[in-house]
């Protein structure tokens, strides 16, 4: 642990860059997750249509990805910086201590929430009750979410690449079982809707969805309250630049667009499996889908293989998470060691899992940290983008020598302010307060700084800097290139790795049998359910065996070549 180096308070350099399927699995792994149950559903008890479902959902991630793609990840890839070290480049150290422990605590609960989504699976085979107050009733789940939240610390201390490799076993499989358990619970749906006998057009989907998942409400939401949550729903990664953290490490700004792994599957696919999954599960218990939890809705369809289901997602979302929050607190102090205060995160993390609340209150979390905090992606990107369009300097507070960019703190403040006016005089909703709260931090900003001290040339610093960008980026240009023939030299010796080969065509043949398993019940019907949930686990276990030691022998060639690649580059450089 004590060699792992993430780059706190520097550029990433260039050998430490990551391959795409990194952050492919990243995206996926984070994002189809133990909340999508939770939030499938909210929007059920939201009174939302089907129709509304599948169209708002598509727009809002639209959106999601292109604000990754065309916003975040350029940045990062220009910067190399976490959010917090380049925020504080922008904005002063003292205001980086006001943000940080605003960001962190936020990144902690919502941690929280995932490992309390994981041991309401690992409760079952346990017989825990269900844990339905906003504290702990019992000291048997306490133990659970405890040991989830030592595993969980573990892997986020060991840092990105381990989170990722974490992901990239795991996120294959989470994305089938979504499906999988779709699949599963429309025979019960099917079978409780007069008239429909199979799900041959849209129109059947329409109308098993709209009777038995998102009933309409006179009161409900609508499409455009469908689209605007699934786009801020992650605007701490993307709108706030949180995600800077992780696409630091992307060779290229492209990479951006992997998101779209985890928003069309994870936030539009596993969000409707997940309704479905939980109306199925409602059938079986004679309930209603609100009054279930994850890990309950997930054992009802899926059997044990289920209960692995939402554990696993519970990680690979909590592990980044935690990861961000430890950056985010170790920004405060950059002489602290970032592995000790991931682990203090940890700790902390696996508290507030102890108490429900934060599971209970998801969308309101999301809805209320996005706000907070998008306006300082708003005052990053204004700097970033428009400051030499309208005639402004970047780091013009770093050049002035001052510890606090008030223009910045006084903008975020004032945009706050108004979203507050919006949302409570003029009734605007949550959902809908992202893009009045962004323009009128950048205009606030470009105005303040502008007053303040920003129009100043500081032409000496700004042609360093420009030199430095330069030169930095020249040697990763080298690099990459060398490093695609190293790359190149691994895929050989991977085609004559026989426990390579061997492992990738057994977690391969798993996975193809688990979606075979799955288009078997979605023909035989309930009747035969039992034999479907005892059969689902055995190519589970079985992938997970095989794919640990395909991805382990895969990632083990690839960094042998790369590391002899970086020690001859840093030879030649002496």
């Amino acid at each position: 642990m004590s060699e792992v180096n993430e780059f706190e308070n520097s550029p990433v350099t260039a050998e430490k860059l990551e391959p795409g399927r990194h952050f492919a699995a990243s995206y996926a792994g984070e994002h189809v997750a133990g909340t999508e149950f939770v939030i499938g559903a909210l929007f059920v008890s939201l009174g939302v249509s089907t129709v509304d479902i599948v169209v708002g959902l598509a727009l809002g991630n639209l959106l999601a990805v292109l604000t990754w793609a065309w916003i975040t990840a350029p940045i990062a890839v220009q910067t190399r910086l976490t959010l917090y070290a380049y925020l504080e480049k922008i904005a002063g150290h003292r205001m980086i201590s006001i943000y940080s422990v605003v960001n962190g605590v936020l990144f902690s609960v919502i941690a929280g929430a995932m490992i309390t989504v994981s041991a309401s699976a690992v409760r079952i085979p346990f017989n825990i009750p269900p844990q339905t107050t906003w504290y702990p009733s019992s000291f048997s789940f306490v133990l659970v979410a405890v040991v989830v939240g030592a595993v969980i610390s573990y892997v986020a201390i060991s840092g990105f690449k381990k989170v990722a490799q974490f992901a990239e076993v795991c996120a294959p499989w989470m994305i089938l079982m979504f499906f999988i358990g779709a699949l599963a619970g429309i025979p019960l749906l099917v079978a409780a809707t007069p008239g429909v006998e199979g799900l041959s057009s849209f129109s059947d989907f329409v109308h098993v969805g709209d009777l038995h998942v998102w009933v309409a409400q006179d009161n409900g939401i609508g499409m455009l309250h469908v689209a605007a949550f699934a786009w801020i729903c992650n605007v701490p990664m993307h709108g706030a630049m949180s995600d800077m953290t992780i696409l630091r490490y992307a060779k290229k700004a492209s990479y951006g667009y992997f998101s779209a792994l985890g928003m069309f599957i994870g936030h539009y696919m596993a969000w409707i499996c997940a309704g479905l999954m939980g109306a199925a599960a409602a059938l079986i218990l004679k309930s209603t889908i609100t009054q279930l939890d994850a890990g309950e809705v997930a054992f009802q369809v899926l059997g044990w293989a289920g209960i692995m289901a939402v554990v696993i997602a519970g990680w690979t979302t909590s592990n980044p998470t935690i990861y961000r929050a430890g950056l985010a607190f170790q920004s405060l102090n950059p002489k602290w060691n970032r592995i000790k205060v991931t682990a203090v995160v940890g700790v902390l993390t696996t508290v507030i899992a102890c108490f429900p609340f934060a599971f209970s209150r998801m969308l309101d979390l999301l809805g209320v940290m996005g706000l907070a905090i998008v306006p300082i992606g708003a005052i990053i990107c204004t700097e970033h983008w428009l400051f030499a369009r309208v005639g402004l300097t970047r780091y013009w507070n770093l050049y002035s020598g001052n510890s606090l960019n008030v223009p910045a703190l006084l903008a975020w403040i004032g945009s706050l302010v108004v979203a507050t006016v919006l949302n409570q005089v003029f009734g605007m909703h949550l959902f809908f307060l992202l893009v009045p709260t962004w323009i009128a931090a950048t205009v606030l900003y470009i105005l303040l700084a502008g007053m303040m001290g920003a129009k100043r040339p500081f032409t000496e610093q700004v042609a360093a800097e420009e030199t430095e960008y330069r030169t930095r980026r020249q040697h990763e240009i080298e690099f990459l290139r060398l490093e695609d023939e190293a790359i190149e030299v691994s895929h050989k010796r991977e085609s004559g790795d026989m426990l390579l080969q061997v492992s990738r065509a057994i977690a391969v043949a798993s996975l193809v049998a688990c979606l075979g398993l799955g288009i078997w019940i979605l023909n035989a019907g309930i009747d035969s359910m039992e034999t479907f949930r005892n059969w689902i686990i055995l190519p589970t276990i079985t992938y997970f065996i095989f794919g640990i030691l395909w991805m382990r022998e895969k990632e083990g060639i690839e960094d042998e070549e790369i590391e002899h690649l970086a020690e001859e580059e840093e030879k030649k450089h002496h």
